[in-house]
């Protein structure tokens, strides 16, 4: 398969930037986009000219460093996938594919498709853990908790911190993730301790660091590999409720 990619390439976070067209040749159907970008990079560097910089790790839709807009969809077309499992069979052949990095104020551009995603870090800085030393392992049955409440904390902590709902949003809000993480802590015992004071610090870094509001307009869920779904922003707003009045 032959393909166009049109990469947005920034020297760094002075630099204006801009797109700039590629032609990627004989590229196999099964290749993932990350390793497309390998092959690219590999043909600048044989040319003398610099590589598209990306983040990438585990390439297994796993630890969430991957993450680009790619035509115009955090991580790409289709659903409940991260960028690097996105598939070059999913694209029509000889098709201009255009590749940008997550826009956001506060996900500033480092250099052409990497961003410093740190303000995820420091929202979990605030509060996204328990301070109770629990000790060694419990037993699994020690504190019983209903099925539906493990499953859905379970389903809360599946959120990798790529930061495709804050790219998706048309207001970069970060409350699917924030919501996430204070979800997976608050159904369970050992996170109810400290729950007002978590979702008040969670809360107040993400004003700090600039992210917007909830619009609702559910693109973050659209666009989040895990299928986080909203409902958990609507416990973050119960929470963050309970907090103020308690």
């Amino acid at each position: 398969m032959d393909f166009t990619l049109k990469i947005w390439r920034q020297q760094n976070a002075s630099d204006s930037g801009k797109f700039v067209g590629y032609p990627v040749k004989n590229i196999s159907p099964d290749a993932s986009i990350l390793e497309t970008m390998d092959i690219l990079n590999n043909e600048l560097v044989r040319k003398g000219e610099d590589p598209v910089a990306f983040d990438h790790d585990c390439r297994e839709g796993i630890c969430g460093s991957c993450g680009l807009v790619i035509n115009g969809r955090a991580h790409g077309p289709g659903r409940g996938a991260a960028t690097c499992e996105v598939r070059m069979r999913i694209f029509k052949d000889g098709s201009t594919i255009t590749i940008e990095p997550w826009r956001a104020k506060a996900f500033p551009i480092i250099k052409d498709l990497v961003v410093d995603r740190t303000a995820l870090d420091r929202i979990m800085q605030a509060g996204g853990y328990i301070s109770a030393k629990t000790g060694g392992v419990p037993d699994g049955n020690a504190i019983p908790i209903p099925r539906h409440i493990a499953e859905e904390a379970m389903d809360a902590a599946a959120c990798i911190g790529c930061g495709a709902c804050v790219a998706a949003c048309p207001n970069s809000s970060a409350m699917l993730f924030v919501s996430a993480k204070v979800s997976q802590l608050a159904l369970l015992p050992q996170g109810k301790p400290e729950r007002r004071e978590r979702v008040m610090r969670m809360t107040a870094q993400m004003d700090k660091e600039g992210f917007g509001n909830c619009s609702n307009t559910y693109a973050c869920e659209a666009e989040c590999p895990k299928k986080i779904s909203v409902l958990h922003i609507a416990r973050l707003n119960r929470e963050y409720l309970r907090a103020t009045v308690a």
